[in-house]
């Protein structure tokens, strides 16, 4: 059967790759997915069995149950936002929402900015959306800072929108209210659309604040904002995400969501929704935990011979430059995962700033991070 040139044209995940590499192996230990090592909060799993014995087995708006459209604009509130259950639609994780973003907003031919590195995963639904991408390098001496200089300079007749994110999968850069204030004018010269990426916004440390670029003065009208449960409640199987946006955008999103999933999950809806509203404890608590693990493995990887790393400041992962061996990021990504069975996705994975880097989840079992650093020392050292 002859394979469409559009499916052809989606690159593979090199996150993806590696991790169907390491059944290959035995006793593997991964360090690649971005996977919290917490199981779902007892609370919103209650909530969703709860949901499926009452009933909550049907469809469900194309955009979401009003309830829970409700909560998400409230908790908006919070960021900044001044918004309504109109300004929301529910999604099937935050990739479905980027992707009904770009669809609805873009057309084939313009041109989407993104930085690089990035989340490999903006390239496919880019590539879905008939767009064409232009990168924008971020640097190691920038802590991998978006620059506001660099969008101006790559913006061209064709660009239409933006994907920013902060916190970012995979360098940790958090954007700062200054940073972001600067990027916003160079948006709102060039009249274009934001698709901001805040998955890991409850995800800081030492002290960050999340801002939300559609926040900023004159900026809601020009951005989407992109959010999901499956990070900061460890949800991540649960499937649902959701984007806030200008009513009319949003609208065009459902819309199209009828024809992608019809709807997310019922019973998965009820328990988000429990989620929001019950207490919030068991973020605090989890977001207390990957401190922890970032600075065990910060100072595991401190003690390794030619490894240097920045310290991430959100999200739950570190890029470290291993430049000083000589590899390639792949060559030293399947040499750690044949030698010492550690799981790790190499840099270019994440575009081609990435070379010279390997992105490590931080998110999983403490037992398991040291036992990793433990492989590590012996084999590098």
């Amino acid at each position: 059967m002859r394979i469409s040139q559009r499916a052809k044209g989606v690159p593979r995940s090199g996150i993806r790759e590696m991790f169907d590499m390491a059944p290959k192996y035995k006793n593997v230990i991964s360090l690649g997915i971005g996977e919290p090592g917490f199981p779902t909060p007892e609370h919103i799993v209650e909530a969703g069995a709860k949901a499926l014995y009452e009933g909550h087995t049907k469809y469900t708006p194309n955009a979401g149950i009003s309830d829970l459209r409700k909560a998400i604009a409230e908790r908006a509130s919070l960021d900044g936002l001044s918004v309504d259950q109109q300004n929301v639609i529910v999604t099937t994780g935050a990739g479905e929402a980027i992707l009904l973003a770009l669809l609805s907003t873009v057309d084939p031919g313009d041109e989407v900015l993104l930085p690089d590195p990035a989340w490999p995963n903006y390239l496919g639904q880019v590539a879905l959306s008939g767009a064409q991408l232009k990168f924008v390098k971020t640097y190691d001496r920038d802590h991998f800072h978006l620059k506001a200089e660099a969008i101006e300079k790559a913006v061209g007749e064709r660009t239409r929108a933006i994907i920013i994110n902060s916190p970012s999968n995979p360098t940790g850069a958090v954007l700062s209210e200054e940073e972001l204030e600067d990027i916003s004018r160079i948006i709102l010269s060039h009249n274009l659309v934001v698709i901001s990426d805040e998955t890991y916004s409850n995800i800081l440390f030492d002290g960050r604040k999340h801002t939300s670029i559609a926040s900023l003065p004159d900026m809601a009208d020009h951005t989407i904002v992109v959010n999901s449960f499956s990070k900061t409640y460890a949800m991540t199987g649960w499937r649902v995400g959701y984007a806030i946006g200008p009513s009319d955008v949003i609208s065009q999103m459902a819309k199209l969501q009828e024809s992608v999933s019809s709807c997310v999950n019922a019973a998965a809806q009820q328990a988000c929704l429990a989620a929001l509203k019950g207490s919030q404890d068991c973020v605090e608590e989890m977001v207390k935990g990957y401190r922890e693990r970032r600075d065990l493995l910060l100072s595991g990887l401190a003690e390794l011979p030619g490894i240097d790393c920045l310290m991430p400041e959100g999200s739950f992962y570190a890029f470290p430059n291993i430049t000083k061996f000589g590899l390639s990021s792949k060559e030293f990504a399947l040499m750690l995962l044949e030698k010492a069975q550690v799981v790790v996705v190499p840099g270019t994975a994440f575009g081609e700033g990435g070379e010279g880097y390997l992105r490590v989840s931080f998110c999983g079992s403490i037992e398991s991070i040291k036992e990793a650093l433990s492989r590590l020392q012996n084999l590098l050292r």
